[in-house]
């Protein structure tokens, strides 16, 4: 009887390998698709490992990295910014507008465009914690407004050297070189200059969410809000704060894509919203925190940049890419919360 029960608490649910093996796979999850996407795509199609293709790659995915991080931090608290697609859109319009019509030099246009997300970010802040409306309703407000805004200035066109304005004359700036290389260049001519900013935002942002005490608060007013208010945390200023950072990385993300395709595409935000989402989201995955957070979300861009750029080397069709994307989305948080429920 004594062994038996002793055997039955040490090995509770039969067998502490199994236990270890599960909470691996759970942890690993979406490093373990991951490499089973790099590897397969490498046997399918080699060129895929090529070290340009890699950078390519990174470059795709660095913007949908920041801007994600931004939305990362609007989860913590709890919160979630749906305007960051339409911020990051209306940036890259903005960034066109300042150097084509305005005639502004980049040294001007990058304070001022970051300076419109931050500004977008704090009407977010102040809608959602002076006004009390919903974090989805009144960044979805926002959404739609700055969608709209977008477009007024040059009458739904794109912005291009020589636009014609709505008024009939023709704009005589031009983008500044210096503007450009924020898109194009490149260290060593191998890493882009892009891919550095993006490590740069997410080690910054890591270490403030991670190792600094306004990263513990963020966590703890998204935890428990009354709680964190009650132990003499300023909540309205956290939460400011969350919806500011936000906004101003889905215009530095703006920026990194005026630079890249060097116009005003009205179309080039579409998809910058769903993906910087699913990032955040597959980020909770990664080695099972379960919470949002900047290195789970920064491994889930490279994520969807790998699987996507795979599909394309493969040609399988566009418009089943978003499926495959999904699925493979789905698998990874099943396996990483579906594993640990069953331990339960």
């Amino acid at each position: 009887m004594t062994n038996s029960a002793q055997h039955t608490s040490e090995n509770p649910r039969g067998g502490n390998g199994l236990e270890t093996v599960r909470e691996t796979i759970r942890r690993g999850a979406v490093f373990i698709l991951l490499i089973a996407l790099v590897v397969g795509f490498s046997l399918a199609q080699p060129a895929f490992i090529n070290i340009n293709n890699l950078m390519s790659i990174l470059q795709a995915v660095s913007v949908v990295a920041i801007i994600g991080a931004g939305v990362t931090v609007t989860l913590a608290i709890g919160g979630f910014d749906l305007s960051v697609g339409a911020v990051a859109a209306s940036s890259v319009m903005a960034a066109s507008y300042a150097m084509i019509v305005l005639g502004l030099n980049a040294y001007q246009t990058v304070p001022l465009v970051l300076a419109f997300g931050a500004l977008v970010g704090f009407t977010n802040a102040f809608l959602i914690v002076k006004l009390k409306v919903p974090d989805l309703l009144a960044t979805l407000s926002t959404m739609f407004l700055l969608t709209g805004l977008q477009l007024i200035p040059t009458a739904g066109r794109s912005i291009s050297v020589g636009l014609i304005l709505p008024d009939g004359t023709t704009a005589t700036g031009k983008y500044d070189p210096a503007f450009l290389t924020i898109g194009r260049s490149s260290l060593f001519g191998t890493i882009p200059f892009s891919v550095l900013m993006m490590l740069l935002v997410a080690l910054i942002l890591f270490v403030l969410t991670e190792r600094t005490r306004l990263g513990r608060l963020l966590y703890a007013t998204g935890g428990n809000e009354v709680a964190t208010r009650l132990a003499g945390a300023n909540v309205n200023r956290i939460k400011t704060f969350a919806y500011v950072l936000s906004g101003t990385l889905a215009a530095l993300g703006g920026i990194i894509v005026a630079a890249r395709v060097g116009r005003g595409d009205v179309s080039s935000g579409a998809s910058l919203l769903m993906d910087s989402v699913a990032a955040s989201l597959i980020g909770f995955a990664v080695l099972g925190l379960r919470r949002p957070n900047v290195l789970g979300t920064l491994i889930g861009a490279v994520f969807v940049g790998v699987l996507l750029n795979g599909l394309t080397m493969l040609n399988a069709p566009y418009y089943t890419q978003d499926f495959i994307k999904g699925a493979v989305l789905v698998g990874a948080l099943a396996l990483t919360y579906g594993i640990g429920r069953s331990q339960n």
